[in-house]
């Protein structure tokens, strides 16, 4: 794999020739597959005209079941039916702390795997299961096998879980052209990444509740880029919840203490088509085995006021945390089943002050927003809307010590700039090496290097005052351009670097396993360097400063800090940190006293020859 790569509209090897794509929503508990037909996006059925695939995998000796043939199974055999599979991807066994049915295996630092009647089978294997349904749906409708997939994931979803999620779908057997957030691909349903022109950044908060959990973000859409301003969420707050909430209600209107898990499954049944039913109606019957209830419009509210507050409350913290107001926002996008629901969006509506976009099927948003960016990536499209690539490993460059500052962190959405400062290490520097490098580890020995330039005519300074502003730029084309400019001089030098020559997708594995693998120890290691690094900045200050002011001392305080300064020195070409931080801690003792009588010595010389008066006059 090339290090940065994209893939532009109309730029299909056989331009002419219309190439099968496809986009999945790969929900915790629905999925579903979309694609583009005669320039319109159109969520695929199965043979019984169904769009959603429950995201369910029921595995038995000799056979497996999916979706809604894997239902039934649920509470039959429940430590054979993965249900809600997406919170295991990525995740180490020591990560899953919440409620589950099943037996997994492996060690706490692994992802794990289920053990099933079929064998062992990891949330990667039942996740391609999933896909693999989905492929063949798309691929028995359409009557071609499928060119390439858009896959959307969690815009909180980590390097791991993305990770996990692309290997699924290889798995699976399919191309994977693009991760995509899930909230862009709203966006993209919805057309508000079309008005390229727009004098001002705009701001779109993305509703999303599912039937298991909750996720609200913010995006922002800038000269044809969207950027995740802030995201939050509940792992464990849906439709699913609701329906909870309305049998706790039943119960205690039937004064019914406890349910088995028949009686409890119908009440689940029941509270579901009661709030399905009052979103056209204003009142609805409960009906769950021989009891039925009225429920009206207003007890509902009463009822899902505990779940809707969550919600608020996520919403109110990312805002704060996207440092916008109400007036900032241009739209609200409802996404996910649950928010058909009247109260749902009557909450939506009274927090953020105005009618959200909800004109779209809330389940098919993020398939149909899929659908259409596989659709352009293929190069089936030219609508000469900008499609972002990613960069697969992190950019950074070498700073003191052979330590690794990154500025780009890899899967950063393309085209991209990061600006960071610097300043010099030595007294009187005039120049400054930048080296480029790519990599998950914190040594630059340990990463690969792209390139080195030297920016020139850096004005003679103390250490540390000198302002060098270091900016990476990654254009659309995957170019990166790294420049060092001095704020204060004006003095500027820059290279270009094409990285799309060296990396193959073996060398991007390596490079990221590796980086898994060592992180503890890259983190000691840093934590070495960086501890070196100071106490070389200390001994160096030391002995500029012992060179001008060394008289003020007494023998007997000289002698005490050079024996400390030598000791220091003997500890830096050991690798214990503990013993270079105590080294440094006891030179301390006698450099601070040292300082202390450079600075009266300074104060000394400042005041000689004036008088009180031409201090008390000066105000």
């Amino acid at each position: 794999m090339a290090l940065l790569q994209i893939a532009e509209p109309g730029q299909s090897s056989a331009p002419h020739q219309h190439r099968i794509a496809i986009g999945i929503d790969l929900g915790t508990t629905h999925s579903l597959v979309a694609t583009v037909l005669s320039g319109k996006a159109k969520v695929l059925p199965d043979d019984k005209d169904r769009v959603l695939l429950p995201s369910i995998v029921h595995y038995a000796e000799k056979t497996t079941e999916y979706g809604d043939d894997a239902k039934s199974f649920i509470t039959t055999d429940p430590k054979n039916t993965i249900i809600s599979v997406k919170r295991f991807m990525g995740r180490s066994k020591a990560d899953i702390k919440f409620q589950h049915p099943y037996t997994l295996i492996g060690a706490d630092n692994e992802m794990p795997a289920f053990e099933t009647r079929a064998g062992r089978k990891t949330p990667v294997e039942v996740s391609a299961e999933i896909l693999k349904q989905l492929k063949d749906r798309a691929e028995t409708s359409l009557k071609n096998p499928v060119n390439g997939a858009v896959i959307t994931v969690p815009a909180y979803f980590d390097e791991a879980q993305r990770q996990a999620t692309r290997d699924a779908a290889q798995l699976a057997g399919l191309n994977v052209l693009r991760l995509l957030n899930e909230p862009t691909a709203a966006a993209v349903a919805y057309g508000l990444d079309q008005d390229t022109n727009l004098q001002t950044d705009h701001n779109y908060v993305i509703y999303d509740l599912g039937g298991g959990t909750f996720d609200v973000s913010i995006l922002r859409f800038s000269q044809g880029v969207f950027e995740v301003l802030a995201t939050g969420g509940h792992t464990a707050l849906g439709g699913d919840d609701l329906d909870r909430l309305i049998v706790k209600w039943a119960k205690k209107q039937l004064n019914i203490d406890v349910l088995d898990d028949a009686e409890y499954a119908a009440f689940i049944v029941a509270a579901r088509k009661a709030k399905e039913a009052l979103s056209d109606q204003p009142q609805v019957q409960f009906k769950a085995l021989d009891h039925a209830l009225a429920l009206d419009r207003a007890t509902f509210e009463t009822i899902i006021q505990i779940a809707l507050d969550k919600t608020i409350s996520v919403c109110k913290r990312v805002l704060r945390d996207a440092k916008l107001n109400l007036d900032d926002i241009q739209n609200v996008v409802l996404v996910g089943g649950s928010t058909r629901s009247y109260a749902v969006q009557k909450a939506v509506r009274d927090i953020f002050d105005q009618e959200p976009l909800c004109t779209i099927n809330p389940d098919e948003v993020v398939a149909i927003g899929a659908a259409i960016t596989a659709n352009q990536l293929i190069g089936n499209s030219q609508d000469g809307s900008l499609l972002l690539d990613v960069t697969p490993l992190s950019l950074g460059l070498e700073t003191m010590g052979g330590l690794v500052e990154r500025l780009i962190s890899r899967n950063t959405a393309i085209p991209v700039a990061r600006r960071q400062e610097f300043t010099t290490y030595q007294d009187g520097q005039t120049a400054m090496l930048i080296h480029v490098v790519q990599g998950e580890r914190d040594l630059v020995e340990h990463c690969r290097s792209l390139g080195r330039f030297v920016l020139h005519g850096i004005p003679p300074m103390t250490a540390g005052q000198a302002r060098i502003e270091v900016t990476f730029q990654v254009d659309a084309d995957g170019l990166l351009t790294v420049s060092a400019q001095e704020t204060t001089s004006g003095v500027k030098a820059e290279i270009d670097i094409k990285p799309s020559y060296g990396l193959s997708d073996t060398d991007t594995e390596r490079l990221l396993i590796e980086g898994f693998q060592h992180a503890e120890e890259d983190k000691l290691l840093r934590h070495l360097q960086e501890a070196k690094v100071e106490a070389q900045r200390e001994l160096e200050a030391l002995e500029q400063a012992l060179k001008v002011d060394a008289t003020l001392l007494s023998e007997q305080q000289l002698t005490a800090l050079n024996v400390a300064k030598d000791h220091l020195y003997i500890q830096l070409n050991a690798n214990d940190i503990q013993a270079i931080e105590q080294a440094v801690q006891a030179l301390k003792v006698y450099s601070d006293e040292f300082a202390a009588l450079r600075m009266n010595r300074h104060i000394d010389h400042a005041l000689k020859g004036t008088k009180l008066n031409d201090w008390s006059d000066s105000n």
